[in-house]
C-alpha cells in the first residue's frame, strides 16, 4: 500500500496517520518494533492505537578490519540477537573468523549498553509466532531497515509488516521480498530526503525515547 506525496507536521502526527493505515492489522495483536531513535515517536502512536507492546529494534554495523566504516554485516538486538553477514562484503574482505566473532561481541555490548539506558534491564519482547510491525520515521536507501527485517524473519515472527510514513518508491519496491506487507503513506517519485516531508524533523533525544517507552508500559507491561 503506497500513498502519494504527504506533508507531516511531526513524527507523532505521522504515527497517528500510520496507525489509521494499519487498522486492518489491529485484531492480530501485533508487536510494534521501532528503529531508534527517530522511529520511536512514530511507533509509539501505532502501539498506543493498538494497545500493542512497543519495543526497540537496534541494529549495529560490523565494520571491516581497519575500515570500520565499511560494513561486512550487522547484528540486530532481540530476545535472540541475530548476526546478518553481507556475503559480497565478506568475499571482498575475507576477515578471520575470530575477528567477526569479536566484532559481533563488541557491537552486542554496545547494544546492551543502549538497551540498559533505554529500558533499565527490561528484556526484549518475544516475537515467535507474532505479527510484527517494524516502524521507522522514513526510509532513504533502506540498508538498515532491510537488515532489521531479515533479523525479525529469523526470529520466527508469524507475519512481518514494514510501516513507514515516507520512502522512495524504488526502495520500497526492492524491500517487498523482505516483508509480508509494506505500508507507506507517501512514496514520491522524486524523493530527496526524509526530513523534507516533515514540518518539524528535530532530532529525537534519548530522553524522549525513554519517556515514550515508559509511557507505553501503561498498556503493555514488561515481559516476564
Amino acid at each position: 500500500m503506497f500513498g502519494t506525496k504527504t506533508e507531516f507536521k511531526d513524527r507523532p502526527h505521522a504515527g497517528r496517520q500510520l496507525a489509521e493505515a494499519l487498522e486492518h492489522i489491529k485484531e492480530e495483536s501485533p508487536v510494534v518494533l521501532a528503529l531508534p531513535r527517530g522511529g520511536v515517536p512514530v511507533a509509539f502512536e501505532v502501539a498506543k492505537a493498538f494497545s500493542a507492546p512497543l519495543d526497540l529494534l537496534m541494529v549495529r554495523k560490523l565494520g571491516a578490519p581497519g575500515h570500520p566504516e565499511f560494513g561486512i554485516g550487522a547484528v540486530v538486538d532481540g530476545e535472540d540477537p541475530k548476526l546478518i553477514l553481507n556475503d559480497e562484503a565478506m568475499r571482498i574482505v575475507n576477515p578471520p573468523r575470530d575477528y567477526v566473532e569479536a566484532e559481533m561481541e563488541r557491537q552486542l555490548a554496545e547494544i546492551e549498553r543502549r538497551r540498559e539506558a533505554y529500558f533499565a534491564g527490561r528484556q526484549p519482547t518475544p516475537l515467535v509466532g507474532r505479527t510484527v510491525i517494524v516502524v521507522d520515521d522514513g526510509i532513504a536507501t533502506g540498508g538498515t531497515v532491510r537488515v532489521a527485517l531479515q533479523a525479525v524473519r529469523q526470529a520466527k515472527a508469524k507475519r512481518l509488516v514494514l510501516a513507514v510514513p515516507v520512502a522512495p518508491r524504488d526502495t520500497l519496491d526492492s524491500m517487498k521480498p523482505d516483508a509480508d506487507e509494506v505500508v507507506c503513506l507517501s512514496a514520491p517519485l522524486n524523493f530527496r530526503a526524509v526530513g523534507l516531508h516533515y514540518a518539524n524533523f528535530d532530532q529525537t533525544s534519548d530522553a524522549e525515547v525513554v519517556q515514550l517507552l515508559d509511557a507505553a508500559r501503561e498498556w503493555s507491561p514488561a515481559p516476564q
